[in-house]
């Protein structure tokens, strides 16, 4: 199960994400698409050095390996002005990449370098609200012929939608919302880690 960071700065976010690698958390991806590169090397230097292999950056892709992270995303926008080329080079240095996407169809088109891809929104979206897609992600996914790349759902994710979002099909959950806009989120992640782990 991934988590994904707030967009912006949060109160105790730092205190936040080491409780979150206490309580199991596979992997945390550090989406801030405001922060400037200064912004974002002081944000990481707060992390415990411990965590950084299972860090993920969304931007500031060079920054990762002088830190010594060695997971890097790629938006649509930016998977589609990569050349295949590019993507290979960071597979030769032993990256792992992931991406986003929202249909169905560049999902089964994605090169083999990616090795999982966030699609959604699955549910309305926790952290922007009226935010939701009009697929039926069920009938989608049955006629999934892509099983190379790990197919991760995102968007509205709650302890109640995991079992819905994994029964469609889905390989595995992100969260966000649930988190970040929660007066409790170490609960609700450990309600949802042991919800994700029984099905």
């Amino acid at each position: 199960m991934i988590v994904i960071s707030n967009p912006t700065f949060i109160k105790n976010e730092i205190s936040t994400i080491h409780d979150l690698f206490e309580n199991g958390m596979e992997l945390f991806h550090v989406r801030k698409p405001d922060f400037s590169t200064a912004e974002m090397k002081a944000f990481l230097s707060e992390i415990k050095s411990d965590h950084r292999r299972n860090l993920v950056l969304h931007s500031h892709h060079q920054l990762a390996e002088a830190i010594g992270i060695n997971r890097i995303h790629f938006t649509e926008k930016m998977r589609t002005e990569t050349s295949e080329e590019r993507l290979k080079k960071w597979k030769e240095k032993k990256f792992t990449l992931s991406t986003s996407l929202h249909k169905m169809v560049d999902f089964e088109k994605l090169s083999d370098v990616f090795d999982y891809a966030f699609f959604g929104p699955v549910f309305e979206s926790i952290s922007k609200p009226n935010y939701i897609s009009n697929l039926d992600f069920k009938k989608e996914l049955e006629q999934r012929k892509n099983n190379i790349t790990t197919l991760i759902a995102l968007g509205g994710i709650t302890s109640e939608r995991i079992k819905t979002a994994l029964g469609y099909g889905f390989d595995d959950v992100a969260l966000l919302g649930i988190i970040w806009n929660s007066n409790n989120p170490i609960e609700n992640y450990k309600l949802c880690q042991q919800i994700a782990l029984s099905y």
